[in-house]
């Protein structure tokens, strides 16, 4: 027999289907209880749970990014420690030129060159002193030229003159000054005679000096090269340069400890990446930071290696030979080192950047996940004070069933 055959009294069904109501509410509280969530599907809220799930999912694409947001950050360090690398490398090239600087001069004779003593009233107002070339203009000096080319491009004429004047010099004080302003790497001095000697400074102890009127490049071995030629008689044969064989020795020593730091400087920089990627050798780093790809930022990498710092090997009989070819390697490793620092400042500002958009990806993923909680997570307390109403009411119910079948009970007395 079905159960639709079997009657209930109109009391006992009100209490049967209050107690069928009381245990799925039950069952709803102790099912959100057990997984936290008020909304567990979109049959519990579509709202909420579409709206939920959109956020969770933007969430966790975020989170997928910032792994290859940290990456970023590893390489960019990676880059910086490169850097610091460099930096001390150059440094201590620096040290090395310095050694140079302070060796004893390369040369135990330096170039020179000697012009003929003037004719006339006199060689000097003072024999022995510079202090007028000309002796009042009466000697064969009055008027004469000097021409100076220590480039391609740089001409220094002067004109030995007791009258004053731009470009005229009446004494050998005169003409030391003139040569020092325009960089030319001599020093005049005079003899009883009235001749004037032009000899390489200290500096440039391994220069070449020629007198045929032209600019040529200093040849191997030289530094830097400077022609003497004018109306002064520059007859005299020119004194070449005699270097010091102990000292070019040591120098020599010197170019390669400076070529190991050079090559050091190489590897260094080849070495500085992570996970493939080396801002030092050329690489550009493209870090995404939101999950539409339209937030990026882009890195240039830089090629540091020593033809891109402007470095290069040196050479045994051409760098550190004098002060002047040891000063090139000193420019050059100063330029490097002002390059490494301003790039430096540019790689950290731009590791700022992209650690200030990790953590605003942290702290976004944050809100967007407590925004889903809001909408879907259940309150604890209130389901727990649920389930003891609706387990109270549920004995309620058990019992008022009971009650509304006890007429049941008293007919059943009667057939006893």
């Amino acid at each position: 027999m079905s159960l639709s055959n079997i009657t209930l009294s109109s009391s006992v069904r009100q209490n049967l289907l209050s107690l069928q109501d009381t245990a799925n509410l039950l069952s709803t509280t102790q099912t959100r209880l057990a997984t936290g969530k008020k909304v567990n599907s979109a049959l519990d809220n579509p709202t909420n749970f579409f709206t939920a799930a959109g956020l969770d999912a933007r969430a966790s694409d975020i989170g997928n990014l910032l792994d290859s947001i940290g990456n970023g950050v590893q390489v960019l360090q990676a880059a910086n420690t490169g850097i610091t690398s460099l930096s001390k490398l150059v440094d201590t090239a620096k040290s090395i030129a310095n050694q140079a600087l302070q060796q004893p001069g390369g040369y135990s004779t330096k170039a020179s060159l000697k012009t003929d003593a003037p004719s006339g009233a006199g060689a000097l107002a003072t024999p022995g002193t510079a202090t007028d070339l000309t002796n009042a203009g009466t000697n064969s000096l009055q008027g004469k030229t000097l021409i100076f080319k220590n480039s391609a491009t740089a001409t220094t004429t002067l004109t030995i003159s007791n009258v004053a004047g731009a470009g005229n010099v009446n004494s050998i004080d005169a003409i030391n000054t003139a040569l020092s302003t325009a960089g030319i790497q001599l020093t005049a001095s005079v003899d009883t005679t009235g001749a004037i000697t032009f000899t390489s400074s200290n500096d440039a102890a391994s220069q070449t000096i020629t007198k045929t009127g032209a600019f040529a490049a200093p040849p191997a071995g030289s530094s830097s090269s400077v022609d003497i030629s004018g109306t002064v008689g520059t007859a005299a044969a020119v004194t070449a340069a005699v270097a010091d064989v102990n000292s070019q020795n040591t120098r020599a020593g010197l170019v390669a400890q400076y070529n190991q730091i050079i090559q050091q400087i190489t590897t260094t920089a080849q070495d500085a990446s992570f996970n493939g990627v080396n801002l030092l050798n050329g690489d550009t780093l493209k870090l995404v930071f939101n999950e539409t790809g339209k937030s990026t930022s882009t890195i240039a990498g830089v090629t540091f290696n020593p033809n891109g710092l402007g470095l290069g090997s040196a050479t045994v009989g051409t760098d550190f030979i004098d002060n002047v070819a040891t000063n090139k390697v000193l420019t050059a490793l100063n330029t490097a080192s002002t390059t490494l620092r301003s790039q430096a400042s540019a790689f950290g500002a731009n590791l700022s950047i992209v650690q200030i958009r990790q953590d605003f990806s942290k702290n976004l993923i944050n809100v967007l996940q407590t925004g889903s909680s809001n909408l879907t997570l259940a309150d604890a307390n209130e389901e727990a004070a649920n389930s003891q109403a609706l387990s109270t009411r549920q004995s309620i119910a058990v019992s008022a069933l009971a009650l509304a079948n006890q007429s049941n009970q008293s007919v059943l007395q009667l057939l006893r």
